[in-house]
């Protein structure tokens, strides 16, 4: 039997293997060629196909009923894994195979399915890019001379390219919503603290968190009910059950035409099918944004990736690490925070003191004095640009810094601790663009109900 890998989602494919229809095991080839077919993506960090071929059928075996069983998914290469290793995508993990599972790959397995390849990513996850001078750069499916965005590049890359139907993803300011965006799929970032976060290299432990990137709003309802063990039912809605903020400022300024046309038809589509569209603002919000969101990660990272190497690989210094980073962009990072210009303490405790409550009161207030269910915006300002515009992007005729101009709309929510998904809009041009819709913290499975009637709406 021949599988369309394009059609066939995870839920489809489970169900097929429950019915007998196909043998995880035929499936698992497919898999196989289809990333022999795509290897020039660059998107798989660590990859065997006979042992796919194999867990398939053992993982369906040994758990015929599971939510995911015989399911092979690929996972981002900062999440650990006993059998491949863990690199985090820097030079001094290479060889590093963790001794124990991390805690969201545990519940993939216990749920049936199993890690089937790890990918790329941008180095040690400091950037959107994922254009890695260690492991190389990974291309978007769409264009390969394009970026996938990051850092969750790889496993967006396999996604869209039907390498593997969905996988993990971090992210910690809009690591998995911007390749999502850029390569064609959706991509969920959870209620901050939802899914546990040991056994993952970090960045931030206030700001970091797991997230699945699939090719339907029914596999990421299912992805999130494994990780988080909520498996409350999600309503079959309308979207004229939902009242959904436009917040014009910020959001939608400075769009590349491709992506304003994008969004706004895509906007005209939800209110014609019913969904209340308001027009809301944060104005008073970016301020304390801005105060909270590097210090909270330059501050964090310092302490935290210590922490996972003498957790996790202890035979690996923080100073070999530092010193074997290869990418530019990330040595820069890191490096600034080795001298006096280090992000002082007091900086740290002024954003999750004094920032982060105003920002959590602010967003709330904003959701409660217009009784909304969600806000919707474009995920990111641009589509994919060329690989190797690490430093600066063009942006309707100006040369606009890559890394804050990407997760210029997604870094809020990560700072709020918000629920995000992002979903492909239909478009005329040959790059994908992404429209997200964010929810208050802890509204996760009402807002994969909003994004499954918004996907509904998206294809009539």
């Amino acid at each position: 039997m021949t599988l369309d890998l394009e059609q066939l989602d995870a839920t489809a494919a489970v169900e097929a293997f429950k019915d007998g229809s196909v043998a995880p095991a035929a499936y698992a080839e497919a898999l196989a060629g289809r990333a022999a077919e795509y290897s020039n993506l660059n998107a798989l960090q660590s990859f065997d196909p006979e042992y796919l071929i194999r867990t398939a059928t053992e993982a369906f075996q040994a758990h015929p009923e599971a939510p995911l069983s015989g399911l092979p998914l690929v996972a981002k290469d900062n999440i650990n894994t006993t059998n491949y290793p863990t690199s985090g995508g820097t030079k001094a993990l290479l060889d590093h195979t963790p001794t124990n599972d991390a805690d969201v790959v545990k519940r993939i397995i216990h749920a049936g399915g199993f890690i089937g390849a790890k990918s790329r990513m941008h180095e040690l996850a400091f950037g959107i890019t994922s254009n890695n001078a260690i492991t190389g750069a990974v291309r978007n499916p769409h264009d390969s001379n394009m970026i996938p965005g990051g850092s969750s590049g790889g496993t967006a890359a396999a996604v869209a390219a039907g390498i593997f139907p969905a996988g993990l993803g971090t992210d910690t300011g809009g690591s998995c919503r911007i390749p999502a965006a850029l390569c064609g799929v959706i991509g969920f970032r959870p209620t901050t603290g939802r899914y546990a976060g040991d056994g993952v290299v970090p960045i931030s432990h206030t700001r970091d968190t797991v997230g699945p990137l699939a090719r339907s709003v029914r596999d990421i309802a299912l992805f999130d009910g494994v990780l988080s063990g909520d498996t409350s039912a999600i309503a079959d809605a309308e979207l004229a059950e939902f009242t959904i903020g436009v917040p014009r400022q910020m959001f939608y300024e400075d769009l590349d035409p491709v992506v304003a046309q994008a969004v706004e038809t895509q906007l005209s589509s939800l209110s014609s099918q019913g969904a209340k569209l308001v027009e809301v603002s944060f104005e008073p919000i970016w301020p304390h944004n801005e105060a909270f969101s590097f210090p909270v990660v330059f501050y964090e990272v310092m302490r935290d990736l210590p922490a996972y190497l003498a957790k996790h690989a202890a035979d690996v210094t923080f100073e070999a690490l530092v010193a074997g980073i290869g990418s530019p962009d990330v040595a820069g990072a890191i490096g600034s925070q080795l001298g006096d210009d280090a992000m002082p303490e007091a900086a740290y405790r002024a954003a999750m003191e004094i920032h982060r409550p105003e920002m959590r009161r602010i967003y709330g207030k904003v959701f409660e004095d217009h009784g909304l269910d969600a806000i919707v915006f474009p995920t990111t300002p641009l589509p994919a640009r060329p690989i190797g515009g690490d430093k600066t992007v063009d942006l309707n005729g100006e040369q606009a810094p890559t890394f804050p101009t990407y997760i210029r709309n997604t870094d809020l929510g990560s700072n709020v601790g918000a629920p995000g998904i992002s979903l492909p809009c239909p478009v005329t041009s040959d790059l994908p663009v992404g429209i997200e819709f964010d929810a208050l913290p802890g509204q996760d499975r009402s807002l994969l109900a909003l994004a499954g009637a918004a996907e509904k709406g998206m294809a009539q």
